[in-house]
């Protein structure tokens, strides 16, 4: 049974484009957002972002829970960021403050003090901006691109066979567990198994899960067997393999390559002359007198 992510053929701008030419901008467009922490610089990446999003034919209930697990991850993150001011300190020395607030109270002799900076601000900020801008790539991938192509793709990048294949199984490992779980949770609760009602210490409420748990387990480790007997009954890996589905190059797809490969040219020389390094707007900077 063929278990794949939520694909389904549209007519976007994503899936218009030979894939390997898509994970190529893909890459190129990746190390541009991390060669960045100005924020003018990372908004123009994310309005790119945007743009792929919108055109990308994914409907919002198709990919909502994806979005609101990735996205809630990102804004705690930044929150507890903003808060701690903890990873900005490479990037500033000194702090404009803006505000500093003291509780009340004392915890073993210390006193939480929270300490609102310009620059805290602006790199809380640029990391959520650039997190989001990676994020926004990066998730519509598994919603565009074909399952079938998986492995004919990688290899077509210049892969090994191996890796190829392998990458192939990688994509397909998440859904297929999540199959292979609610199936079991379904049969189980037909058995008169009961999750909801499962109690107590977290050690005891693993061990209640010993049902779903083990019966997961032993099927991905059985199923990961019969695709080695397969393998090796096909002499997988004994010299190059031939693919089922062939890929071309279209002019769009050159087009494409070369839009991503000219803009992380351009983006390595900004960088290396000094731009896109962490940037204060100056509103901040004025609150902080």
């Amino acid at each position: 049974m063929l278990v794949t992510w939520r694909y389904r053929p549209r007519k976007s701008l994503i899936q218009s484009f030979d894939p390997r030419a898509w994970i190529i901008f893909f890459l190129c467009y990746i190390a541009c957002t991390v060669l960045f922490w100005d924020l003018r610089y990372l908004l123009v990446l994310f309005a790119m972002a945007l743009v792929a999003v919108f055109t990308s034919g994914i409907k919002w209930h198709e990919m909502r829970r994806a979005w609101l697990f990735i996205g809630g991850f990102i804004l705690f993150f930044s929150f507890l960021t903003l808060l701690t001011g903890r990873g900005g300190i490479e990037l500033y020395k000194e702090e404009h403050i803006i505000r500093r607030l003291t509780a009340g109270f004392t915890l073993l002799g210390w006193r939480p003090t929270l300490v609102l900076s310009a620059e805290r601000i602006a790199y809380a900020v640029a990391m959520m901006v650039r997190v989001f801008s990676l994020a926004s790539m990066t998730i519509l991938i598994p919603y565009s691109l074909n399952p079938a192509l998986y492995g004919v793709t990688f290899r077509g990048l210049g892969l090994p066979d191996k890796v190829a294949y392998g990458m192939d199984l990688t994509m397909r490992f998440i859904p297929s567990f999540g199959r292979d779980f609610q199936l079991t949770m379904d049969a189980q609760r037909a058995r008169g198994y009961e999750l909801e009602k499962i109690s107590g210490g977290l050690f005891a409420q693993v061990r209640k899960l010993a049902p779903l748990i083990v019966p997961v387990t032993i099927h991905a480790i059985v199923a990961s067997e019969d695709i080695i007997d397969a393998m090796d009954l096909r002499a997988f890996g004994v010299g190059p393999r031939t693919w089922v589905d062939e890929l071309h190059y279209r002019p769009r797809d050159r087009a494409l390559i070369a839009f991503g490969v000219g803009m992380l040219l351009v983006c390595i020389a900004l960088s290396l002359w000094g731009f896109g390094k962490f940037w204060v707007p100056d509103f901040l900077l004025r609150l902080a007198q």
